[in-house]
C-alpha cells in the first residue's frame, strides 16, 4: 500500500528563497546607487565612465550575461509561488501575494540589502544610456521584458475565454452596467486628481480615472460560486458585463496612452499640440484597430491555422497560436496602442472550430491547456515585478496615504453608480455594484503602463501616485470577498432565500 505524500512545507520553498539571497553578492553602496532608478542617474553614471555595477562587473567581462538574468528569475519565480501559496490558504488571490511579495524583494535595501537594487528597473534605459558590459543593469532590463510578454500572455488568456458569442449574450443590463461602470469612476478618478494634484496636469488626471475604470470580476466569480449563487440574475449580469468591460476598458488605455503620446510628441507643447481633432483620430484608430481585428481577424487566423495543420513537429497549435497572439500586438504597438489590446483581440477570435483541423492533426487539448504552463511562468513574474517598482518611503507621505483613500473612496462609489444600468425589478443592485468594486490584475497592468508612459521627460504616473494605485487595487481586492458575501446573504435574508454556504 503506497503511503499518503506528505504536502511539501511552504518553509522550505521560504529557505532555498533565502539561500538563494543570501549567496547572492551584494553590489558596493555607490554601485547600488548607479543602478538607481532614474534614467538621469544611469545616464550620469555612464558619463562618469563608470561601466559595470555589481558583481557582474566585478567579476569580470567573461561572465555570461544571462547568469544574473536566471539568477533574478529563479528569485522572482519562487517568491511568487511561496506568496500566492501563502494567500491561497488565507483564501485571498494568489496574484495580491505575488504582488506583496514583490514588495517585500522591493524595499530590503531599507534593510540594508542592495542585492536586487538592479530589478528596479531604468525608465527609457536601453544600450544607448548604459554600458553593454553591465550585466546587472541589462539582467534587469530583460527580466522585465519577460514581465511584459507575461502580461501579453495574460491578456491572450482572458479574451480566449470571452469569445466573441459572449457579447451576444450578455443582455442590455449587462452592457448598462459596463459601461457605466467604465464612466462612473473615470470621471470621479479625474475628478480626484484635479483636486489633489493640480499641478500635475489634465493628462494625468485622464490616466487615474482610466486606471479606476478597469475592473477584474475573477474574484467577483469565484464568490459567487462559493456562495452557490452563480447562476443568479445578478451574477449573470455582473459576470456578462465583464466581457464588455475588458474591452471598454481597453478601449480607454488605448484612448489615453494614444493623448499621452500625441502630446508628448507635439512641438508646440501640450495645448497647441492637442486638440479635438486629434482625440476624433485616436479614437478612431482604437476603434477601428479593434473591429478591424475582429473582422478580419477571424479569416486571418482560420488561414493561418488551416496551413499550420499540414506542417509536421510537435507543439503547432501553441507556437501557431502565440505567433498571432505576439503579430496582433506587434500591430497594435505599430498603432500606438498598448500591445496588450492586440493580444486580447487576438485571443477573442481564436475560436476553436478555426484550430479544430490543427488539433486534431497535433495536439487533442485545448488551447487554454496548452499556453497555461508558458503563462504560469511569465504571468507571476509580472505582478512580482510591479510590486519591486514600490517604494515604502514614498507611503510616509502622508499626501499618498491620503490620495489612496480618496481614490478608494472614488473606486467604490463608482462602481456602485453602474448597478442602476440594471434595470429589472427584484435585483440586488447592491451585489452588483460590490461585484464591480475589484481591480485585481487588470488595475495592476493600468499603473504599470502609466509608469512606463513618459510625457514631457516624466512618468504620467510617478512613484507616489503608482504607489497609491497599488493600495487601491489591493485594498478593493481584499474587501470585495467579504463585502459581497455580507450583501448578497443579507438580501438572500430579505427575500426569504438562504444561499448555499461556501
Amino acid at each position: 500500500m503506497r503511503r499518503a505524500r506528505s504536502p511539501f512545507p511552504a518553509g522550505w520553498l521560504l529557505s532555498i528563497l533565502l539561500a538563494v539571497l543570501a549567496t547572492w553578492p551584494q553590489p558596493a553602496r555607490g554601485q547600488s546607487e548607479a543602478a538607481g532608478l532614474t534614467k538621469e542617474a544611469a545616464v550620469a553614471e555612464e558619463a562618469r565612465g563608470g561601466g559595470g555595477v555589481g558583481p557582474a562587473a566585478d567579476a569580470g567581462a567573461h561572465d555570461d550575461p544571462i547568469a544574473p538574468v536566471l539568477l533574478g528569475v529563479i528569485v522572482i519565480i519562487l517568491a511568487a509561488r511561496l506568496g500566492g501559496h501563502v494567500f491561497e490558504v488565507l483564501k485571498q488571490p494568489p496574484v495580491l501575494g505575488e504582488l506583496v511579495v514583490g514588495v517585500v524583494l522591493g524595499n530590503l535595501s531599507l534593510l540594508g540589502y542592495h542585492g536586487l537594487d538592479f530589478l528596479k528597473v531604468v525608465e527609457g534605459a536601453g544600450p544607448a544610456t548604459i554600458g553593454v558590459d553591465d550585466h546587472l543593469r541589462i539582467a534587469g532590463i530583460s527580466i522585465d521584458h519577460l514581465a511584459r510578454i507575461g502580461i501579453i500572455l495574460l491578456l491572450f488568456q482572458v479574451g480566449l475565454e470571452a469569445n466573441l458569442a459572449d457579447f451576444r449574450r450578455v443582455g442590455l443590463s449587462a452592457f448598462r452596467v459596463a459601461v457605466l461602470g467604465v464612466v462612473a469612476p473615470m470621471v470621479l478618478g479625474f475628478g480626484v486628481g484635479a483636486v489633489l494634484l493640480p499641478d500635475r496636469g489634465w493628462p494625468v488626471h485622464l490616466f487615474l480615472g482610466a486606471a479606476l475604470s478597469a475592473t477584474s470580476v475573477g474574484i467577483t466569480a469565484r464568490v459567487l460560486r462559493d456562495l452557490g449563487r452563480a447562476t443568479s440574475p445578478e451574477s449573470q449580469i455582473v459576470l456578462g458585463a465583464a466581457v464588455i468591460d475588458d474591452v471598454l476598458g481597453l478601449l480607454v488605455l488605448s484612448v489615453v496612452q494614444g493623448i499621452v503620446f500625441s502630446m508628448g510628441s507635439a512641438s508646440g507643447g501640450v495645448r497647441e499640440g492637442f486638440g479635438l481633432m486629434s482625440l476624433v483620430l485616436i479614437v478612431a484608430k482604437a476603434c477601428g484597430f479593434l473591429v478591424g481585428a475582429l473582422v478580419l481577424g477571424q479569416f486571418v487566423s482560420r488561414t493561418v491555422f488551416k496551413a499550420a495543420s499540414y506542417l509536421q513537429g510537435s507543439g503547432m497549435l501553441t507556437v501557431t497560436a502565440l505567433a498571432i497572439c505576439f503579430f496582433f500586438s506587434w500591430i497594435a504597438s505599430r498603432m500606438g496602442l498598448a500591445p496588450i489590446v492586440g493580444a486580447f483581440a487576438a485571443g477573442l477570435i481564436l475560436e476553436k472550430v478555426q484550430y479544430r483541423e490543427l488539433a486534431e492533426r497535433h495536439e487533442r487539448k485545448e488551447l487554454e491547456e496548452l499556453i497555461r504552463p508558458l503563462a504560469d511562468l511569465l504571468v507571476p513574474i509580472f505582478f512580482v515585478m510591479m510590486g519591486l517598482q514600490v517604494d515604502l518611503r514614498s507611503l510616509s507621505d502622508p499626501s499618498v496615504l491620503g490620495l489612496a483613500a480618496v481614490l478608494f473612496v472614488a473606486a467604490v462609489v463608482g462602481k456602485q453608480v453602474c448597478a442602476y444600468g440594471a434595470l429589472e425589478g427584484g435585483l440586488d443592485r447592491l451585489s452588483i455594484g460590490v461585484g464591480m468594486i475589484p481591480r485585481g490584475e487588470v488595475g495592476l497592468i493600468f499603473a504599470a503602463i502609466g509608469r512606463q508612459l513618459q510625457l514631457n521627460g516624466k512618468s504620467v504616473v510617478d512613484e507616489g501616485t503608482y504607489s497609491a494605485l497599488v493600495l487601491v487595487v489591493m485594498a478593493t481586492t481584499l474587501v470585495t470577498p467579504p463585502l459581497l458575501k455580507f450583501t448578497l446573504q443579507r438580501f438572500a435574508a430579505r427575500s426569504g432565500a438562504v444561499p448555499a454556504s461556501g
